[in-house]
């Protein structure tokens, strides 16, 4: 049996909907939970799905993750473009990890063209809007099957 994929989302993604939807769409963080949790069950994949505004929470989740799941799914949010605590923590974690943006930070702030959480990710899917969480899912399926830590090896 495979271990869980954790998709883990940062600061104010609990505003999906409603802040700024002209970027980020108009589903919320329970549509997009669950649309991951049908599409990651198509591929034998279940997800474990948390959202926190709290930098060490998710420091805390990370790690977690690197114990009891196959592989993370991240939206950093604007912890991307700050925080060297979830670089570190993603860097300790052997297991797959994605980030995924639904804007392209690219085509914003020049502040949000780095990500320190890039630098840890196995890949990034940006600018895809809430497709880029089913596609990271697929991503997901292909390098878990693939792990040599699968399943609680």
């Amino acid at each position: 049996m495979i271990l869980p994929v954790y998709v883990l989302n940062g600061p104010n993604l609990n505003l999906l909907g409603t802040r700024e939807p002209e970027i980020y769409g108009r589903a919320t963080l329970a549509d997009i939970e669950k649309a991951v949790a049908a599409h990651a069950r198509r591929h034998g994949l279940e997800v474990v799905f948390r959202q926190s505004n709290h930098e060490g929470v998710l420091v805390d989740w990370i790690q977690e993750a690197a114990n009891k799941g196959s592989g993370i799914v991240i939206n950093p949010g604007a912890y991307s473009h700050s925080s060297i605590a979830l670089l570190d923590a993603l860097k300790a974690v052997t297991r797959p990890v994605i980030e995924v943006h639904l804007s392209n930070p690219h085509r914003r702030e020049s502040f949000r063209h780095h990500s320190f959480v890039s630098e840890a990710a196995t890949g990034v899917i940006c600018g895809l809007g809430t497709t880029g969480y089913l596609l990271a899912i697929e991503a997901m399926a292909t390098l878990v099957d693939a792990s040599p830590m699968k399943g609680g090896e």
